[in-house]
């Protein structure tokens, strides 16, 4: 699967992508580092990658309608984490083959704890 990973996450994370397989363009690499959403949003649309990002901006639905995209996975995660800690999340996300089969066109908010998709999976 190829993701998009935003400037607002850990550069650990792609090396927990690299390991399970997946390509990636980290927005810190590119000229997109302190673009807004909604060009973020449209790299992803348009590169074909899901977005995987901190910002809660991109779980509005309504600015961000899930089915116009690869697939969005926001973490929900509090401040204070480290980025072990976030990477972490990460890996286990990655690790439930049913998340990244059911991603396309869902919005993921992925918590420490939890998994929630919109539209919901069956």
């Amino acid at each position: 699967m190829r993701f998009l990973v935003d400037a607002n996450l850990p550069r650990s994370i792609t090396a927990v992508l690299t390991r399970f397989g997946h390509s990636f363009e980290f927005v810190r690499d590119t000229t997109l580092a302190s673009a807004p959403d909604r060009v973020i949003a449209q790299r992803a649309r348009d590169s074909g990658a899901a977005l995987l990002t901190r910002d809660l901006g991109f779980a509005d639905v309504r600015n961000y309608p899930p089915e116009e995209f690869p697939g969005i996975a926001v973490l929900r995660v509090p401040d204070d984490l480290t980025a072990a800690d976030i990477t972490q999340i990460v890996e286990r996300f990655l690790r439930e083959p049913k998340f990244l089969m059911h991603l396309s066109g869902r919005l993921a908010i992925v918590e420490p704890h939890r998994v929630r998709f919109r539209p919901a999976l069956r």
